[in-house]
């Protein structure tokens, strides 16, 4: 089987991090976002995973080549030389997808995170026999999104609802696919959406069918989001393979350390934490709900809630920081600094407070 991952543009919405790195390699739990999709789809029998890219494809294929041999798949890219929407690139890589097998292929949205219930779904898709399947989520406030509306016995999909005022439903797409090469013949080479233009015509002819997502899901492409993403996914992990998490008396609730990090007398780490490789914590520190990047060093007594410390930064004796600050990669904060959701770009020194919410260039 095969897959293609849709990697898109800039990842504006979690800059300043994606100004080192592009969005699918960001840290996500400790290893890359894009990572967490690929191992998923290689655990169910896929051989080859294609990137459909317009941004950096050489730093993405780099990366990976080191994991396409340690997971033993293939690692593809498909470049677009315009935004090309998100049926458009399916189009492109048509070459790379449609072999003789005419088995069906994945189709993933690349800051999708979630448990991946891909062999669910490829046995879903086989008993209901129809084109394409799309996995939906069931959310609390579907007036902000737009919603599936299904039969409920089979899943037939009946209808997409764009943002409704009256209640239709709570599902909503959860942005992982799976298409029979047929659905390549509706798709044109031009920008164009796959879930505004091409499944409501699959779902004209009752060949759409819609399987609900067991477990959690997030998109977390902005950083308010990949915080509550980093809670359901250790939420998930405690249930799935809790030895993967830290235990002590310094460990509240659910974190995730890398073993090569370093960590002081008298902390209080969690709830909702991960500190990855080679970090530095210092005695004394508080965090909770963060993301603390390789190679961080976070010194006494400093207390991090809610907010992600990109790769090499340093945050200095005292210091606070909270409500969202991000930092980009190699930023200093110096000693007894507070820093109320500042978003600061790569390889900056702050040196005075940050007291309400504003970019740092």
């Amino acid at each position: 089987m095969k897959a293609l991952i849709l990697v898109g543009g800039f990842g504006t919405r979690l800059r300043p991090l994606t100004l080192t790195v592009p969005k699918p390699l960001i840290d996500f739990a400790n290893k890359p976002m894009i990572l967490h999709q690929i191992e998923a789809l290689k655990a169910i029998g896929v051989t080859e995973v294609v990137l459909a890219i317009n941004y950096q494809p050489e730093v993405m294929l780099k990366f990976l080549k080191g994991f396409e041999a340690k997971l033993g798949i293939k690692i593809t890219c498909s470049q677009e030389t315009e935004p090309l929407g998100t049926a458009g690139p399916l189009a492109l890589a048509r070459d790379k997808l449609i072999d003789d097998s005419g088995e069906p292929f994945f189709v993933l949205n690349s800051d999708v995170i979630s448990e991946y219930p891909l062999k669910e779904m490829i046995e879903f898709h086989k008993a209901h026999g129809g084109e394409a399947s799309i996995m939906v989520t069931k959310v609390d406030e579907p007036s902000k999104y737009g919603v599936v509306v299904t039969e409920e016995a089979t899943g037939k999909v009946e209808k997409f609802v764009e943002k409704p005022k009256i209640f239709v439903g709570n599902k909503i797409n959860a942005g992982i696919y799976l298409l029979n090469p047929s659905v390549l013949d509706r798709i044109e080479l031009k920008p164009t959406s796959i879930e505004k233009e091409v499944f409501p015509k699959i779902a004209a002819e009752n060949k759409l069918f819609a399987m609900v997502l067991p477990g959690f899901w997030m998109d977390i492409g902005q950083p308010r989001d990949y915080i509550t993403g980093l809670r359901l996914y250790l939420d998930s992990l405690r249930k799935k393979s809790s030895s993967k998490l830290a235990v002590g008396s310094h460990v509240v609730g659910n974190v995730l350390v890398d073993d090569s990090a370093e960590i002081g007398e008298g902390c209080l780490i969690g709830p909702d934490v991960a500190i990855g490789p080679g970090c530095v914590i210092e005695s004394g520190v508080r965090l909770s709900r963060c993301t603390i990047m390789q190679g961080v060093r976070i010194k006494k007594h400093a207390c991090i809630s809610s907010s992600i410390i990109g790769w090499h930064s340093t945050v200095g004796q005292w210091a606070r920081v909270e409500n969202m600050t991000i930092l980009g990669e190699d930023v200093h904060v110096c000693d007894e600094i507070y820093s109320n959701g500042g978003v600061v770009l790569p390889h900056k020194e702050i040196k005075s407070s940050i007291l309400k919410p504003e970019i740092v260039m």
